[in-house]
C-alpha cells in the first residue's frame, strides 16, 4: 500500500468513526455534514471526495457494520455440530452483537438504514450476499440432511433472522424486552418453524 492510499483509508476510518459517534450522541436528526467534519478533524473537501456526500459516508458506515455483524453470525454456526445447535448460536451471537454495540444496533436497524436500503438496496444486498456463503452452506447443509424444511432460501432466512431482528429493533428503541430472556426462549421458538419435523406439507390444490 502507497502512503497515498495509507492516508486515505486513515482519513475514510476517523469520518466513519466519527459519523457513529455524531450518531450516538445526536440521533439521525444531527448526523450532518458539518457535525460529522467537525467532530473528525477531516476537511468538507475530503469528506466529498472519499464519500460523495453524507449519505454516501452513511451507506458506507452500514456497508462496514453490515459486514461486520454478518461475519459474526457465519462465525457463531460454523462450527456448529448439528442444526438446532446452529440457530442457538446464531441467535445467540446476534443478540450478543447488539448488546455490545447498541449504537451500531440503533443504526442498522433504524428508519435511515430502512431508507438506504430502499434507495441502494443492491449495493447493500451485494455486501450481504459475499457474506452469506458461511450461512448459506450451513443451512444448505443441514437441509440435505433432512434436518432443517426444504424452504425457499429467501423464506429460511425470514423465519430464522425476523424474529431476531424485531426483538432487537424493539429493545434498541423501546427498550420493555430482556435480551436474556429473549436468548433463552427464541432459539427453540424459530427451531420449531423451520425445523423439517415442524413444518407441515403445504394444503393441497382447493
Amino acid at each position: 500500500m502507497s502512503p497515498k492510499q495509507h492516508r486515505g483509508e486513515v482519513t475514510s476510518d476517523l469520518l466513519l468513526d466519527a459519523a457513529l459517534r455524531v450518531y450516538a450522541e445526536a440521533g439521525e436528526q444531527g448526523l450532518t455534514v458539518s457535525a460529522v467534519t467537525r467532530a473528525s478533524g477531516v476537511s468538507l473537501g475530503s469528506l466529498y471526495h472519499h464519500f460523495g456526500s453524507i449519505d454516501g459516508l452513511v451507506n458506507a458506515l452500514l456497508t462496514r457494520w453490515l459486514g461486520r455483524l454478518l461475519d459474526a453470525l457465519a462465525d457463531a454456526v460454523r462450527h456448529s455440530p448439528d442444526a438446532r445447535t446452529g440457530v442457538r448460536s446464531l441467535v445467540h451471537a446476534y443478540l450478543a452483537f447488539v448488546q455490545e454495540h447498541p449504537d451500531v444496533s440503533r443504526l442498522l436497524h433504524s428508519s435511515r438504514a430502512d431508507q438506504v436500503g430502499m434507495s441502494r438496496g443492491k449495493e447493500l444486498r451485494d455486501v450481504q450476499e459475499a457474506r452469506m456463503p458461511p450461512l448459506s452452506s450451513w443451512a444448505l447443509r443441514y437441509v440435505e440432511q433432512g434436518e432443517l424444511a426444504a424452504l425457499q432460501p429467501a423464506l429460511l432466512e425470514s423465519l430464522l433472522l425476523g424474529p431476531v431482528v424485531g426483538v432487537s429493533r424493539r429493545w434498541l428503541t423501546v427498550g420493555d424486552i430482556d435480551l436474556n430472556d429473549a436468548a433463552r426462549i427464541l432459539p427453540d421458538r424459530i427451531w420449531r418453524s423451520i425445523s423439517a419435523d415442524g413444518v407441515m406439507d403445504p394444503p393441497g390444490p382447493a
